[in-house]
């Protein structure tokens, strides 16, 4: 399949969303029990290829359990409401009723509500109290003040999501996640990469490794399709609404509903 240019000396190849395909019976057909949709990241195997987006329209930790419990993979975005608030369900509801008019400048209001790092904590043992594979997303700007929390946590895995991220960042306001250095230190599998909104790729790394590649040595690439990016509420696009993260895999994966 031809490579796309993306630009920056970066080039992709096309993927496709279930709207984009249309499945016609060939002349063989198989039965469903010989069909083996499981995967896997890194040792942790998954019976359902489902990974539910670090949306908190998309994503608690209730969510997160009950695709546990069916063997998808839920990942709770760190930076949303849950961390904000002991309790958000009332704020959700409210997001559900707001015209779009007021929407965003609401949202920003709730989301002025620093982190809470015992919140952190106690979301992901909450889940992990349940018995699922936890997984939990952070944007790198985040990711060395939560890292503490997450750890004390026990969290499984760990999903390193923005609209651009790379292995290393410059900024002369602030001191920059060095990746290289902060993936031979961290104790957990986790991934990371540009998650844009509709068509996204993503990249996989073992902790041990010193530098990030296409697939790490342990973990083995998701299902194409194991993406989930579909969610409701969905405000207009905002810093405070982060993009979604999806299933690890070497090649471009779509979204799926």
């Amino acid at each position: 399949m031809a490579e796309i240019e993306i630009g920056v000396y970066k080039s992709g190849r096309q993927a496709y969303g279930f709207d984009d395909i249309a499945i016609v019976p060939s002349r063989r057909t198989r039965d469903p029990e010989d069909v083996d949709i499981s995967w896997e990241i890194d040792a942790y195997q998954f019976g359902l290829p489902l990974m539910g987006s670090a949306m908190d329209g998309v994503i608690s930790p209730a969510t997160a359990i009950e695709l546990g419990r069916l063997g998808g993979l839920g990942v709770l975005n760190l930076e949303g409401l849950w961390t904000r608030y002991e309790d958000p369900t009332r704020l959700f509801d409210e997001i559900v009723e707001l015209d779009d008019e007021k929407a965003t400048a609401r949202m920003q209001e709730m989301y002025s509500e620093p982190v809470k790092l015992e919140l952190v904590t106690e979301r992901i043992r909450q889940m992990k109290e349940a018995g699922i594979i936890t997984a939990a997303s952070v944007t790198p700007q985040k990711t060395a003040a939560f890292a503490p929390a997450i750890l004390a946590a026990e969290l499984d895995l760990l999903v390193i999501q923005g609209t651009v991220v790379s292995a290393e960042h410059v900024s002369k306001t602030s001191e920059p996640l060095n990746l290289k250095r902060f993936i031979r230190e961290f104790e957990i599998p986790w991934s990371w990469g540009a998650v844009p909104p509709t068509r996204r790729a993503c990249t996989s790394c073992a902790p041990e490794r010193s530098a990030c590649s296409s697939a790490s040595a342990r973990a083995t690439p998701a299902p194409r399709g194991a993406c989930s990016a579909s969610a409701s509420p969905r405000p207009p696009p905002s810093p405070m609404w982060p993009a979604p993260a999806c299933a690890t895999s070497t090649r471009p994966a779509s979204t799926s509903t």
